[in-house]
């Protein structure tokens, strides 16, 4: 016997696989209505049905404000949303989102089938988006020439900056032949040289709107060589247009909002610039001087005049101190040699002589220093101060030393 799984764990599995399918997650189905019960929840129960089967449904109450009419019995419809299982019950059934009646769900129809086709060939790739300038001097648009549509591009584009130019070119924008007169109003503007172009209208039904679902308004978009804004319907209403545009506006007013910079705000900007510029350009002035003066300074430092005048100083310094050095040498030597004198002077026998000594020397002319070494009859010669006296000596007698 193989794994058993529970009710719950299949109807979890079945759900898993509606919601893994690309075309139960969105998808529009026709039918007749048929069941209708609007619950005092504010959901709409309802089934759908055709010759061979019947699908129920259920449309919450947070949906319904798309809801354009009363959903009753025997309708003919078109229901957009997903297919999915309701766990309790184990059954199928389809969440609507938004239902249209069987005519407009015709065009819706022919919308995505469009859509498809266009997206498959690249049209609505980003890599053919071209950027809005954000500082445009002419800028074109392709709507009707009377209605509330053109009368808030023009007023709010005055007010952002009247020195943009606005062209015009007055195209049939709902009817037989809007789509050619909208195609054609974008092929001829696009060989004026303009900055950018608005294309859209103000808002309707989708039959009003038709004429920006059309091919041929797509392909004129795609091959426009001035960047478009697209702006039909309100910020709800979805066109081909906007998908092949360069940029979306939700609405004729944010169009202009996109496509005429706010001069004021220039201005102001450029004003902060300005200051800022010149905020910068003083620092770098102030630095600039700052780096003059070192540069300045040092060169001063490093010139031959200036070194010239500090080996100069340098010399008459070192002159200075070498002659108060010497000087310095030379006193202390006099101070020194004068001490030698004065030592000398002490030892001089012209100093004894001068004080009452005399100096005796024997015939061999050396020093009497003792009595031991004088002989009898010997002839000395005694030195006084003013000169000398010859003697014989005739008596020897020897002191006795206490």
């Amino acid at each position: 016997m193989g794994q058993a799984y529970s009710v719950t764990e299949i109807n979890q599995y079945i759900k898993n696989l509606f919601m893994r399918d690309r075309i139960l997650s969105s998808i529009y189905i026709k039918g007749e209505v048929s069941n209708c019960k609007y619950h005092t929840s504010g959901h709409i129960y309802f089934t759908l049905k055709d010759a061979q089967g019947q699908l129920a449904c259920v449309m919450f109450a947070g949906q319904r404000k798309g809801l354009t009419f009363k959903l009753e019995e025997g309708q003919s419809v078109v229901a957009y949303g997903s297919v999915n299982v309701y766990e309790r019950d184990g059954k199928y059934q389809l969440y609507a989102s938004d239902i249209v009646l069987d005519g407009q769900g015709i065009l819706y129809e022919r919308f995505e089938r469009l859509k498809r086709q266009l997206e498959e060939e690249g049209l609505f790739d980003q890599a053919h988006k071209k950027p809005i300038p954000t500082y445009p001097s002419k800028v074109g648009i392709v709507t009707a020439s009377t209605g509330a549509a053109i009368q808030d591009i023009v007023n709010i584009a005055r007010r952002r900056n009247p020195y943009v130019q606005l062209i015009l070119y007055p195209a049939q924008v709902q009817g037989q032949g809007s789509a050619e007169s909208v195609a054609k109003g974008i092929a001829l503007l696009d060989k004026r040289g303009l900055d950018t172009i608005i294309v859209g209208r103000g808002g309707g039904s989708i039959e009003d709107l038709w004429a920006f679902n059309e091919e041929i308004v797509a392909r004129a978009i795609y091959e426009c060589k001035t960047p478009i804004i697209s702006a039909v319907g309100h910020e709800t209403d979805v066109t081909i247009a906007d998908f092949v545009s360069d940029l979306r506006a939700p609405t004729p007013s944010a169009a202009a909002e996109l496509a005429v910079n706010d001069y004021l705000a220039f201005q102001g900007m450029i004003r902060d610039y300005k200051r800022k510029l010149t905020r910068e350009l003083q620092q770098n002035l102030s630095q600039y001087r700052s780096r003059a003066s070192q540069l300045k300074l040092r060169l001063f430092y490093a010139s031959p005049a200036y070194q010239i005048k500090q080996k100069r100083q340098f010399l008459m310094d070192t002159e200075q101190k070498l002659q108060q050095r010497i000087n310095q040498r030379l006193k202390e030597k006099r101070h020194r040699l004068e001490l030698y004198i004065a030592k000398l002077e002490g030892l001089s026998p012209l100093s004894k002589l001068s004080k009452g000594y005399a100096l005796v020397v024997g015939e061999d002319n050396k020093p009497i220093q003792s009595i031991k070494k004088v002989r009898k009859n010997e002839q000395l010669t005694i030195s006084l101060l003013d000169g000398d006296i010859t003697t014989r000596v005739e008596e020897l007698s020897e002191k006795n030393r206490i």
